[in-house]
């Protein structure tokens, strides 16, 4: 440990000197390997606070796959069913508790995650490190890494891969600052719990049903939005967000961002998408990618001829937008999170077309009857939590 670590250059090349360091003590970290920048240890930071929660809030193993200082992806670490490992193309791979929490978070939205900042709740076993070396990943960080999993990680990006591991005991200074033009701001940290039944005490709708699954779900998607750049809206089933959507100016945007993402994850399960014809060994983002335009209405993109050969072995059926509606109409059971109120009931009309049946929402809007009452236009349980999870 040490109490500054010289970085290459800031967010940009052209920003220049950076580096990270503490005013008083030593840096809670060692780099492990490879020669983490600015916005790597930027995501690691609000990664691991995220997954610490998460573990604190469910009593299991948790991950996050971190863009750009926002979270693609989060979840703990429930076993995956056939489905889930197929969609996940883990099926032939032993998954770990640990394992299957960043599965899951990478596979919430693996467009987003490619080239992701990983954090990890526990110590870094085989299967998390045999899973992480081959994806793309630009680092993980950890409280620990086993013999086995620090020598598999270390020879990812020739040896280059960032390798962070974190005093898991460190606690930040209850003052926080943050410098703006020249101009130092301070706040205290945001310490706000969010695991305890007071998010649940009130509830405005007609349904007040809540669940121990769907509890554990908002938790999951407000833990979430914690460490979220604003304005956030989270998805969130079966233990892991299956649709982010981060730094919009408009909630509406927030929610159709986030549901769009939450739709293609559950098309991705499709039976159409799940006997897509593949070419041997075609790329994982080549595949990725062209699944999510087989899904698109610009399916013809990768089903033109002359361009499907490319994928597929032989020319698959279009899944066409009858067949995506019927299929997203059986999702069911979806939780959603806001880090703020909703403003109009537009969203709930959103939220409610993927699958939505429990929200948690800060409330506190001059249009709060509308929203509950679209909420009881169609039974979904609504708390009002009071807390609002603003994160810049």
């Amino acid at each position: 440990m040490a109490k500054e670590l010289e970085l290459k250059y800031g967010c940009n090349p052209n920003q220049k000197p950076a580096r990270i360091f503490m005013q008083e003590g030593e840096l809670p970290i060692e780099v492990l390997n490879g020669r983490p920048g600015y916005i790597n240890f930027l995501d690691a930071f609000n990664g691991w606070q995220l997954v610490k929660e998460l573990k604190e809030a469910t009593g299991m193993p948790a991950a996050t796959s971190f863009k750009h200082v926002s979270p693609a992806g989060a979840a703990i670490g429930l076993e995956l069913d056939e489905t889930m490992k197929k969609i996940y193309f883990v099926d032939n791979l032993p998954l770990s508790p640990l394992a299957n929490a960043y599965v899951r978070a990478r596979g919430a939205d693996r467009m987003s995650s490619y080239g992701d900042f990983i954090a990890l709740s526990d110590v870094c076993d085989e299967e998390t490190a045999r899973f992480i070396s081959r994806e793309v990943s630009d680092g993980v960080i950890a409280p620990g890494y086993t013999e086995v999993a620090l020598e598999i990680l270390k020879k990812k990006r020739k040896g280059t891969y960032n390798i962070i591991k974190i005093d898991p005991n460190y606690r930040p200074a209850p003052i926080e600052h943050k410098d703006v033009f020249g101009i130092t701001f301070e706040q205290g940290r945001n310490e706000v719990k969010l695991n305890g039944p007071e998010l649940f005490a009130n509830i405005p709708t007609q349904n007040k049903n809540f669940p121990e699954a769907a509890k554990r779900d908002l938790m999951i998607a407000l833990i979430t939005l914690k460490y979220t750049q604003s304005n956030s809206v989270c998805y969130v089933k079966a233990g892991q967000a299956i649709g982010i959507g981060a730094g919009q100016q408009s909630r509406i945007h927030c929610t159709r961002l986030a549901g769009n993402k939450a739709d293609i994850w559950y098309l991705r399960q499709h039976p159409k998408v799940l006997n897509l014809p593949w070419v041997e060994k075609i790329h994982r983002a080549d595949r990725d990618n062209t699944i999510d335009i087989y899904i698109s209405e610009d399916h013809d993109d990768v089903l033109a001829d002359g361009v499907w050969q490319q994928f597929f072995t032989e020319k698959p059926e279009v899944l066409t937008r009858e067949e995506k509606r019927a299929w997203l109409d059986t999702l069911k059971g979806v939780s959603l999170g806001s880090d703020a109120f909703f403003p109009f009931g537009d969203n709930i009309e959103r939220a409610h077309k993927s699958g939505v049946e429990y929200i948690a929402q800060a409330g506190g809007s001059v249009r709060d009857d509308n929203v509950i009452e679209t909420c009881d236009k169609y039974g979904i349980a609504m708390a009002f939590t009071g807390i609002r999870l603003f994160h810049h």
